[in-house]
Formats: structure tokens, C-alpha cells, sequence
């Protein structure tokens, strides 16, 4: 078998006094789509925190395509080919659509004819950005905001995409096509994890998950699996 693109051995993570992270292990294959589940305090945050080096691992180790990154910086691990698109989204509001992807691609040395290029590929996933390209981000919607997000980690060419809660607080229909730009992705190959509450949406686009509560893995699922548990929230809570 190859190398994964991600590998966590034993992770343990403690912020403050409190230990929020419990002996976790998993994988992630190249071109592989992962999701991490679990209801609200399950820990995904602090997990994705302790992957992109956000938060220092107590213990354990994480590995990225065979690489020791530990205790590796945000910005090496972006350097590595990591990144993340965070909650929330975070963009840079007082500035265009077109400045936020192209921030993405800061640490690239490539032609301008090439970040053209790239800039092309992005409006073509969300060709619903295209009209606002010189607006200011922070004008946008949430869901606008989402797919600047994405688009912004994109331009840094990732090996490795990860994205902390991508439906938190969008609209369906916004919420359904960030998720269709999500799965062809997923279709070209891109490594995604993903943190996700929704089940339903995860499964859609992912082939395996992770269930974690209170800080511990607790069990796998396929997304079939992942869709029928989905299934069954549903009904028990209607």
C-alpha cells in the first residue's frame, strides 16, 4: 500500500487543564475523502487544530505523506502542501474576491499567466463568484463567503485539503452546491477531510468516516453506513 497522505498515531491534545484529545489514530489515503464526525464538543476542531499545527500535540504523532509534522508550524505545513479551510470561513473582508484567492497562492512561485489560469479554474467550480470578483469579500454572503474559502485554499495547490464544518450556518441551495464543487474534487482526486455535523451531506461525498466523541474515536463507518445513520437521526428527531 502507499503512503498515506495522512497518518495519526496516538494523538493525545490537551488545551488549558482540560485533555480534549484521547489515544486518536486514523488514516487518510491519497485521493481519498475522509470525513470526521461527532455532535458539538466531540473534539473535531481541536483535531483539525492539531493536524494543521494550530494546536500543539501533546502526544502521538501525525504524519503527512510519510513526513514527520508533529509539532511542524502552520506555515511549513502549508509549505508541505496543507490546507484548510477553517470555520467560519474567515476571509479577508476589505478585500476583492479576486485579492482573497490570489492570497492563497502567496507561497507559490509561478508565472502570472499560470495564477490566470488557476483564477479560471476557480470561477469555473463556483461560477457564482464570477460577477463579484472586484467586490469586497466581507459584502458576500455566507455561502459566497464559503466558496471564497475553498477557492483561497485551492490556489496553494494542496496535496491535502481539510475543512472544519463547511455547511455550519448556510442556506440549503448554497449548502447543496458548495458540496457539488466539494465532490468534484473529490472526483479529480483531491484529498479531502472533512469535519462535518450534517451526516447526510458528509456521505455524499465521502467514503469513509471517522465517529468521534468525547475525544476518542469510536468507530468508522462507510458512506452508506454514514447516509443510513443519517436516515435514522432523522426520523428519531421528527
Amino acid at each position: 500500500m502507499s503512503t498515506p497522505a495522512l497518518e495519526i498515531r496516538g494523538l493525545n491534545t490537551v488545551r488549558g487543564r482540560v485533555q480534549v484529545l484521547w489515544d486518536v489514530s486514523l488514516d487518510v489515503q491519497r485521493g481519498e475523502t475522509v470525513a470526521i464526525v461527532g455532535p458539538n464538543g466531540a473534539g473535531k476542531t481541536t483535531l483539525i487544530g492539531s493536524i494543521t499545527g494550530l494546536i500543539p500535540a501533546s502526544s502521538g504523532t501525525i504524519a503527512i505523506a510519510g513526513n514527520d509534522a508533529t509539532r511542524a508550524k502552520p506555515e511549513r505545513l502549508a509549505a508541505r502542501g496543507v490546507a484548510l479551510v477553517p470555520e467560519r470561513r474567515q476571509v479577508f473582508a476589505p478585500l476583492s474576491v479576486r485579492e482573497n484567492l490570489l492570497l492563497g497562492a502567496y507561497s507559490r512561485r509561478v508565472s502570472k499567466a499560470e495564477l490566470a489560469a488557476d483564477l479560471d479554474g476557480i470561477f469555473d467550480l463556483f461560477p457564482g463568484l464570477v460577477r463579484y470578483r472586484d467586490t469586497r469579500a466581507g459584502s458576500l454572503s455566507g455561502g459566497e463567503q464559503q466558496m471564497v474559502a475553498i477557492g483561497r485554499a485551492l490556489m496553494a495547490k494542496p496535496d491535502l485539503l481539510l475543512l472544519d464544518e463547511p455547511s455550519l450556518g448556510l442556506a440549503p441551495k448554497v449548502r447543496s452546491e458548495n458540496f457539488g464543487a466539494l465532490a468534484k474534487l473529490a472526483e479529480r482526486g483531491v484529498t479531502l477531510v472533512l469535519v462535518e455535523q450534517n451526516l447526510r451531506l458528509a456521505a455524499r461525498i465521502c467514503s469513509r468516516a471517522y465517529l468521534l466523541s468525547r475525544g476518542r474515536i469510536v468507530g468508522t463507518a462507510t458512506a452508506d453506513e454514514l447516509a443510513a445513520q443519517a436516515h435514522r437521526v432523522y426520523l428519531e428527531s421528527h
